[in-house]
């Protein structure tokens, strides 16, 4: 709930006292009131917008009461500024506005030009030409203008609206008084509010989209002569529009700014914070950022939710329908956003995955770009984070079941040489390339794979390159990843006794299931120089033997199937220390059927002895 502080100055003798008493009794006061009121809490409940909880603190001009104003004004959120003819109107620029500054305060005034009803004030039209406009071009502080009448309560309630909206929607961070247009930070806030409203981005709002937009921030709907009146206004300032397509954007920020203008800024927040800015015109860290804890062990994946979002929103901005996103459509979803993805340059995505349909994701869950670009969770009370799911924990991957993820990580580990950057190219159907390039910083590559039973599963390889001796002595890294793929090049003698020093080296290797994969297999297979040869290796550890596969072969997708099924079963892909227990079931089941022979044995005997 939002208070508000309001600071009533003025010289004496303008009528402040009146005008609190004029709202609080909702009648002008004739008997003599004390010159200064106590201070006055308003309570949202009477007549105050939104949930505002309103203080009114009525002051002293007399100079030995300086000290208490100075403290009052130090103290407010915005300050009421009355005066009533032409003297006191002359001290606002000669006087009170160069007070305010002297005291370091940055609050709005709101200007009250008091005892409207007195003929000697004139009218309204020749007040606010001579007395207010000059008086606030002169003071950017001054929020905006009113003239009142204690006596015939004329513009009481408004002028204490005035005080409030001055601080719960506040005009300065939105347009330039001076300049006379919307500030470049109000801009750049409307255009990403106006291309996330553009649902079918064709550069316009249309009919349904602009009722979607006013339920979506106003809660009501928007009546047709209503929505006529805005094309018609905004078709008056821009002649060349083709307004019958709909709003284009730089109508829909003309519109804004005709709200600023008269003084209606409060529409414009409205909209502003069902966006989810904040008055700094930033979008909320708590919406960027929602509270979203991963357990030990588990991971994070889209929710259907999420996965919806994506799948809609690739369909959008494919728009030459071509299956990919090229550069330019890449732009255009990324426009209402800082850019893209930091972390994509840093693994080289998207030429880390495969961009083409439901393949389309990031390569990590960030949840601020899930924000900005537009996701709505479909519960509205739900943040971002219910774009995402948590998967079950890690823990006791050596137990027989499947794991309930579908996106896995899988580090493929090998010397040199050994084909690491060719397998992920081929993961990612690029033709081989015969040029060797060493792998300095990690590199990731992103597909789908289809398993048994036709379920998909988003498997990441990724080559660690220099890295490589801090990832493997990272627990958290390691806790991270699903599979090790140990490859070696069957034709290079010296290729696979990298993999036994690797897992001499780093024996928590062994807390991951592996897959062993013998790369370059079109090539002449050669003994290498190991302790043990591949396959007697790995039947040392009760696995199975390496599978020999070449890039260039068809088959390859069957290592990727592989992985993906190691992945998703783990207890197949484990080292084991000794033999697995023999399969005792057929035993159980004779010594069952046998017991259960006997027991019928035993009650036919029962039932013949007792019959005799």
């Amino acid at each position: 709930m939002a208070t508000v502080r309001i600071c009533v100055c003025g010289d004496e003798a303008t009528g402040k006292s009146s005008l609190i008493t004029s709202l609080v009794k909702d009648v002008f006061v004739t008997n003599k009131i004390q010159s200064v009121l106590p201070q006055i809490t308003i309570p949202p409940s009477i007549g105050t917008p939104e949930n505002v909880t309103t203080t009114i603190v009525d002051t002293s001009a007399l100079p030995q009461e300086r000290n208490t104003l100075r403290k009052e004004i130090r103290k407010s959120n915005v300050i009421l500024l009355v005066y009533s003819d032409h003297y006191s109107y002359e001290r606002v620029a000669l006087f009170w506005m160069p007070y305010f500054r002297s005291l370091g305060v940055n609050v709005p005034v709101v200007l009250c030009a008091n005892k409207s009803d007195l003929p000697t004030n004139g009218n309204t039209a020749q007040v606010v030409e001579d007395e207010m406009l000059p008086v606030m071009a002169e003071f950017k502080e001054i929020d905006s203008c009113i003239r009142t009448s204690a006596r015939e309560h004329h513009n009481v309630n408004e002028v204490f609206f005035l005080c409030q909206k001055a601080v719960t929607h506040p005009i300065a961070p939105l347009f330039d008084s001076k300049e006379g247009s919307l500030k470049p930070a109000a801009v750049a806030a409307l255009k990403r509010i106006f291309y996330l409203s553009d649902k079918d981005q064709d550069g316009y709002l249309n009919d349904q989209e602009m009722h979607d937009f006013q339920a979506k921030c106003f809660e009501k709907s928007l009546p047709d002569i209503d929505l006529e009146n805005i094309k018609y206004s905004i078709s008056r300032a821009s002649p060349n529009s083709d307004i019958q397509k709909g709003i284009d954007q730089s109508g829909f920020i003309h519109l804004n700014k005709i709200f600023a203008e008269k003084g209606r800024h409060e529409t414009i927040w409205i909209i502003l914070r069902k966006y989810q800015y904040t008055d700094s015109l930033s979008l909320k860290d708590s919406f960027l950022h929602p509270k979203f804890d991963i357990p030990e062990y588990s991971s994070a994946e889209l929710s259907p939710a999420g996965y919806r979002f994506f799948v809609d929103l690739f369909l959008l901005f494919d728009q030459d329908n071509d299956g990919g996103l090229n550069d330019s459509e890449l732009d255009s979803l990324f426009a209402p956003t800082p850019g893209q993805p930091p972390f994509w340059l840093e693994t080289s995505f998207p030429s880390s995955t495969v961009l083409v349909n439901d393949h389309f994701r990031f390569s990590d869950y960030h949840l601020a770009y899930l924000a900005y670009l537009g996701f709505e969770p479909p519960n509205p009370r739900d943040s971002t984070a219910s774009a995402l799911k948590i998967t079950k924990s890690r823990k006791r991957r050596r137990r027989p079941g499947r794991v309930e993820r579908n996106v896995v990580l899988c580090y493929v580990l090998g010397a040199p040489h050994s084909g690491k950057s060719s397998l992920l190219d081929a993961f990612l159907n690029r033709p081989f390339d015969t040029l060797y390039r060493p792998t300095l910083r990690p590199r990731t590559a992103v597909n789908s794979v289809e398993l048994q039973g036709g379920k998909q599963c988003y498997l990441i390889l990724e080559e660690l390159g220099n890295l490589e001796p801090a990832i493997l002595e990272n627990q958290a890294k390691l806790d991270a990843c699903d599979l090790i793929c140990y490859t070696y090049d069957s034709s290079d003698p010296d290729s696979f006794s990298h993999i036994v020093s690797l897992r001499t080296k780093y024996p928590q290797l062994d807390e991951l299931p592996s897959i062993y994969t013998a790369l370059k297999a079109d090539q002449d297979k050669t003994t290498q120089r190991s302790e043990a040869q591949p396959d007697e290796y790995t039947m040392g550890l009760n696995m199975n033997a390496p599978l020999h596969v070449s890039v260039t072969w068809n088959s390859i997708s069957e290592l990727f199937i592989t992985l993906a099924e190691a992945a998703t079963n783990p207890s197949s892909a484990f080292p084991k220390s000794e033999e697995e227990a023999p399969d005792r079931t057929s035993l159980y089941v004779a010594l069952g059927a046998t017991g259960c022979a006997m027991l019928a044995v035993f009650m036919i005997y029962k039932r013949t002895t007792n019959a005799n």
